[in-house]
């Protein structure tokens, strides 16, 4: 292709090789009338040739044309997916008049209602869909069957790692907890027994959380052990009797690591028995009613997972690389904030602005 003059690029450039003019290129690139099959064959070979692809931004303002995304996020438990939904919600903004819809699809909490709502999603032609996957065995085949059919499908917050969805946006879960557990070694005495409190276990994201609390903590406190994991299922009731059986069946309990949002429920049992300050806490995640906690000494640490952030970056991430065939990376973990009580005015859910 000698003779070419430099600097042109995309349209241009493809009129300039297949020796016609620009607008038989955008005629055979969006299919329209006005010209001959073999011309509109060499034209889609100079396209390919070049690796040209059409940006969707120009395409959707041209022919009014917008792209879809979806949206399937829990509402529940308020604290952490209210904090998501802000990201989200911004990000909506920022898209809606760059040629992209929003199709946001809330389920009332992680795992219930996902599937008929997913569905519900592929089938109004999104191009994409953010969700977050409670219960990854049901949902990977319908994820694979809508990135089957070039649907792109970001999980957010929990993953389904098995699926063939495009990305994950969320903190490492396993990190997570080998942090948490590392931090709780340095709290409580040699020899100490812990206990996790986690929501579902079949959910990746609470199962390596647990994992990775049990390995760390048993290598940085000499003698210690994790005596039990119990699952809450994010029901507050279930979470508060719960823990009171298990402080009955371990009264040497020295620490827990609340691996979710739920907090509350296990710090009023523990207030209920008379041990709160008494047993070391490392909870998840920060929202208001939590700093009462950290001031009166019940909680101790908090492991921040940026869930504004994870609601911005999901949608930011889908949107860019379907308008802009931006790349999308298979994850993007973000790094967890350790809130203690002398930091947490730093936090946006306290008044401050780290995300």
């Amino acid at each position: 292709m000698a003779g070419v003059k430099t600097g042109r690029c995309g349209i241009p450039l493809i009129a300039e090789l297949a020796g016609v003019s620009i607008g038989t290129v955008d005629r055979a690139l969006h299919d329209r009338p006005g010209i001959n099959a073999e011309t509109r064959d060499r034209v889609l070979a100079v396209a390919k040739k070049i690796g040209y692809r059409p940006n969707q931004v120009a395409r959707s303002l041209s022919t009014g044309r917008r792209i879809r995304i979806g949206v399937c996020v829990p509402q529940e438990i308020r604290y952490f997916y209210n904090e998501m939904w802000e990201g989200i919600h911004d990000e909506v903004r920022r898209y809606s008049d760059r040629g992209v819809d929003f199709l946001l699809h809330p389920i009332p909490e992680l795992g219930k209602g996902e599937r008929q709502a997913f569905r519900k999603i592929v089938e109004s032609g999104a191009r994409g869909i953010v969700v977050t996957p409670g219960n990854p065995e049901v949902m990977t085949p319908l994820i694979d069957a809508a990135e089957e059919s070039d649907i792109r499908v970001v999980c957010v917050s929990t993953d389904a790692p098995t699926s063939k969805r495009s990305c994950v946006v969320c903190v490492e879960p396993r990190l997570n907890g080998l942090i948490a557990g590392e931090l709780m070694a340095k709290f409580v005495a040699a020899g100490s027994e812990t206990a996790i409190i986690t929501g579902m276990l079949k959910t990746v994201d609470h199962r390596e959380k647990a994992g990775g609390y049990s390995d760390s903590f048993t290598q940085y406190c000499h003698g210690g052990s994790v005596v039990a994991t119990v699952e809450g299922h994010e029901d507050a009731e279930e979470s508060y009797r719960k823990t009171r059986k298990l402080l009955n069946s371990y009264p040497d309990l020295a620490g827990i690591y609340v691996n979710t949002v739920n907090c509350l429920p296990v710090c009023c049992a523990l207030k209920s028995a008379g041990l709160a300050g008494k047993i070391r806490v490392i909870a998840t995640d920060l929202f208001r009613e939590m700093v009462p906690l950290f001031q009166s000494g019940t909680i101790d640490a908090s492991m921040h997972q940026r869930p504004y952030r994870q609601g911005q970056l999901a949608v930011r991430t889908l949107a860019e690389h379907l308008l802009h065939d931006a790349e999308m990376p298979k994850t993007h973990y973000l790094n967890p904030g350790v809130a203690l009580r002398s930091n947490l005015h730093l936090f946006r859910e306290t008044g401050g602005r780290a995300g």
